[in-house]
């Protein structure tokens, strides 16, 4: 019986290098994963998810607008879908991760979603939200701060190191953007 789960953790803790060892699993099999990635996030290449490791795949792309179910039926009429692995799922809304639920209990298609959970203010992402309500397995995947302990949160750094406060939710960026600490010293930076 598929389920829906959601990997999630803070920023560098290998999100897209467990998808892409998901994905290699399935093809060693036979099967055929469908690897989906947020268009938002084109810092590797339009269609392409990549790990800061090397390893990459080609994906189908989706937007905030999508119907996610219409792709994957799409897809699944031209060659089969044994799997949906999606990466940046923070960045799916609402009705999206609904048709996730649709993908695994209408077409009884796993789906392995990874994202983060919360952003730089220490709120969760709308993907995210629902994920963490609706999915059938959580799953933390863990790294950890300067200081040594696991780190869950985010800060956004500008420019010249100082952290960000305010801003829009999204905005894309990688280890020059942002670091990924514990809540003690996430709360030092982010909230004090």
């Amino acid at each position: 019986m598929a389920q829906l789960y959601f990997y999630y953790s803070a920023m560098n803790a290998g999100k897209s290098t467990s998808l892409l060892q998901s994905a290699y699993n399935y093809r060693e099999r036979g099967m055929t994963p469908l690897v989906m990635t947020a268009a938002l996030d084109d810092r590797y290449g339009v269609g392409k998810v990549t790990s800061r490791i090397g390893l990459e795949s080609e994906a189908l792309i989706f937007n905030g607008s999508d119907n996610i179910l219409a792709l994957v039926e799409a897809q699944k009429a031209k060659a089969p879908v044994d799997c949906v692995l999606v990466d940046e799922s923070q960045f799916m809304s609402k009705v999206q991760v609904r048709q996730l639920t649709q993908i695994v209990d209408k077409l009884d298609i796993p789906v392995l979603c990874y994202g983060l959970r919360t952003d730089f203010r220490g709120e969760l992402f709308e993907g995210a939200h629902y994920l963490l309500a609706w999915a059938d397995k959580l799953v933390e995947l863990k790294t950890i701060c300067h200081c040594g302990r696991k780190a869950n949160m985010v800060v956004r750094m500008d420019g010249e190191g100082n952290p960000v406060r305010e801003g829009a939710q999204v905005q894309i960026g990688g280890n020059d953007s942002y670091v990924s600490m514990c809540r003690k010293h996430f709360r030092e930076l982010a909230w004090d």
